[in-house]
This record gives structure tokens, sequence and C-alpha cells, in this order.
């Protein structure tokens, strides 16, 4: 006798879906995410397929039938709940296409809470493509095993951004004129928190007086290179994660 298959398979294709998903509940997807399951995973009835909707964590679905512009599933085992996320906003300048879609992914990938794009003098991409954006975080968490989508914020200039500032939460600003170090500053602090980081040409003197008026705002250091915008992200981001202990 053949043996039978484990269920969930250990090793499934991950998707994120865009409604709530529950026990036994029939679901029909279509376009891209049809054509990769079915024709780029060639998956047929019996397999299976990790999903997870930002909402109730992720789930195993099991393929009912392939058709050529649909794939028919059936959502099955609840695999684990939606995951607690530390609660770390990431402000940044949105920079050239490629750069910016790199901080939003690397972003999810490392678990911020919420990324706010921020206008400044110097923004070079005023109007950046949040849909854009949001699939590049999407795509991320499908790969990295995260269920919790980062929230994104529509676009603020960054007067409005520090007039509407909510008072406990720490903003830690990389200030390329110098501050103390992250992890120092970052140790230091418990609590909600977020990291702004301005455009390719930096905030100008009158930005960066008007950030550091600000009583929750605590200027940084990264180090004694200059980083461009995106690597001071990451790396902010990275330097924050490991002081919070989410390493």
């Amino acid at each position: 006798m053949p043996a039978i298959p484990a269920w969930p398979p250990a090793s499934m294709p991950r998707l994120f879906v865009e409604q709530p998903l529950s026990a036994d509940l029939p679901l029909r997807l279509e376009g891209a995410a049809a054509n990769y399951l079915g024709n780029v995973m060639r998956l047929g009835p019996g397999n299976g397929v990790n999903l997870f909707d930002d909402l109730t964590g992720d789930w195993a679905a099991r393929v009912e039938a392939v058709g050529k512009r649909a794939i028919e599933l059936t959502v099955a085992d609840h695999l684990r709940p939606r995951e607690a996320v530390p609660d770390l906003w990431l402000v940044a300048a949105p920079i050239k296409k490629g750069r910016i879609d790199l901080v939003a992914e690397k972003a999810c990938e490392l678990g911020v809470d919420r990324l706010v794009p921020v206008i400044t003098r110097r923004t070079v991409v005023e109007k950046p493509k949040l849909e854009r954006l949001r699939a590049h975080m999407i795509e991320a968490a499908e790969q990295c095993g995260r269920n919790a989508l980062p929230s994104l914020a529509e676009p603020v200039g960054l007067a409005v951004l520090l007039k509407d500032w909510p008072t406990d939460r720490a903003l830690f600003f990389a200030d390329e004129t110098g501050g103390e170090p992250a992890l120092e500053a970052m140790r230091a602090h418990r609590g909600p928190a977020a990291i702004l980081i301005g455009p390719e040409g930096g905030f100008d003197p009158a930005e960066r007086e008007a950030v550091r008026a600000l009583a929750s705002a605590r200027g940084i250091g990264l180090g004694p290179r200059t980083l461009r915008a995106e690597t001071a992200a990451i790396a902010a981001i990275t330097l924050w994660m490991a002081a919070a202990g989410d390493w």
C-alpha cells in the first residue's frame, strides 16, 4: 500500500489573499495567483497551499480543481495566528524607483509595523506609487514567512507630520550631521518608536532644527560613514530590532 501523504504538507507555496480566511471556506483564485499556482508551481487537486490574510494568520488550503484562468481551493487547517509585531514605524522620504521599493521590501522583512512616506524640501519623488510599494511588501511577506503586513500611510509633509506627532512615540532621527550612537539611544528607550530617514540630499537646516525641536525626537548617528538613504533605513531598523530584543 502506498503511504498516505502527510497533511498539511511540510512544504507549500505561500500566498497572501485579500479576504478573511476560515475553516472549510471555498476559495477561487484568478489572475496572477492562479497562474503562479497552476502554471509555475504546477499544482493539482489534493496539493496544499499556505495562505495568509493579515487578519487571522496562516492557513493550509487544499487544491480542488485547476482551470485555465482560475484555481479552486478549500481552506482547511489553521496553522498559526497573526503574529505580534514590534511597535516600530519607518518614516522615510521617498527616493528613486527601485531604491524605495527596496526600502519597503526590507522594512517588511525586518518587522516594521508601519511605513510612512514623508515629503521634505529635497524629496525627489513626491508621489510614490503606494500600490507598487504594497505589492513589494506582500511579496516580501510571502517569502519570509511574515503574516502581519506593515500598514502603509498616505504621504505626509514633514511639517504636518511633526505637528501631529504622537507624544508617546519616540522619533529616532538619523541625522547626517551627527547624534548619539544609535544602538545606545535605542537601548535606553522602551515603548512605541519610529525611525526618520531623509531624502538623498538630506534634510535642509530648517527641517533639521524643526525635527530636533520635537520633544519626542532623538538625533542618532549611524557610524562614521555617510550612508545612502536606503542603507540608513535598513541599518537603523536592524539596530532597533536588536535593541528591542526582537532578534
